[in-house]
């Protein structure tokens, strides 16, 4: 399942790696170099600095998200999935196959968004670790919500709701283009109840040291989200909720 996900990653490249390498470089140009030059510095880092980990982090849970939830409703579609709920196959081993796939172009995607993002403006990495961890982990999550809305799917155009209604507009607000800390109090607080500010702080402290909230909490919440949904999505997969008829 591994090596079929990732085959179709690199059949159908101009679909699952270009697009995203494509915008984000408009970001970069747009938001970067001719927005951020009249922005200047953002603490002690330049504003494009700033978002590119924000930036990278957008196309990571995107894409892993965005591979997961159409393989799987295709699958779906097709009825091919329900010859692998009759196989021998254990359930984590088939929602595993599937997450993997997700991580692997997420992973793919956000390294290719970061070497483009070096023609623009060098960009130090402070702890590796963290680095990795975060974006192996949002991969993972992301997946995770993929499969799950391609659960409830019974469209094809169920599956953009979430990407449309969802993940655009808490990615947008999840500081990914500005620091928290200059909204108004009130606001600030609001903000904590969206997990991909969570996940873009420890990304951006991961490459720059800086960060808005604790990085220690930032993961412990993405660990958090990842073993619920991990739960829920086998839970589904093994009731065979919204795939057998």
């Amino acid at each position: 399942m591994m090596r079929k996900e990732t085959l179709r990653i690199f059949r159908i490249w101009t679909q699952t790696l270009l697009p995203s390498v494509i915008s984000t470089s408009l970001y970069f140009l747009i938001f970067g170099s001719f927005i951020g030059n009249r922005i200047g510095l953002i603490g002690e880092v330049t504003y494009l600095q700033f978002i590119i980990p924000g930036l990278v982090m957008m196309s990571v849970l995107t894409n892993a998200y965005s591979n997961v939830v159409s393989s799987v409703f295709s699958a779906k579609f097709q009825r091919n999935i329900e010859e692998l709920l009759v196989s021998p196959l254990i359930s984590p081993v088939i929602l595993l196959g599937y997450i993997i796939g997700g991580v692997i172009r997420g992973i793919i995607v956000g390294t290719l968004v970061f070497f483009v993002s070096r023609f623009f403006t060098p960009l130090p990495i402070t702890h590796l670790w963290i680095v990795m961890t975060t974006i192996v982990g949002t991969a993972f999550l992301f997946s995770l919500l993929g499969f799950i809305n391609a659960v409830f799917a019974r469209k094809f155009d169920d599956i953009a709701i979430v990407p449309t209604f969802v993940l655009t507009p808490l990615t947008y607000l999840g500081g990914v283009f500005y620091s928290v800390s200059y909204l108004p109090p009130f606001w600030q607080k609001v903000s904590l109840f969206n997990p991909i500010l969570y996940l873009v702080n420890s990304f951006r402290y991961g490459f720059l040291g800086i960060s808005d909230i604790s990085v220690h909490t930032s993961l412990l919440c993405m660990f958090g989200l990842i073993i619920v949904l991990w739960s829920l999505s086998l839970f589904l997969l093994q009731r065979g909720i919204g795939f057998r008829q």
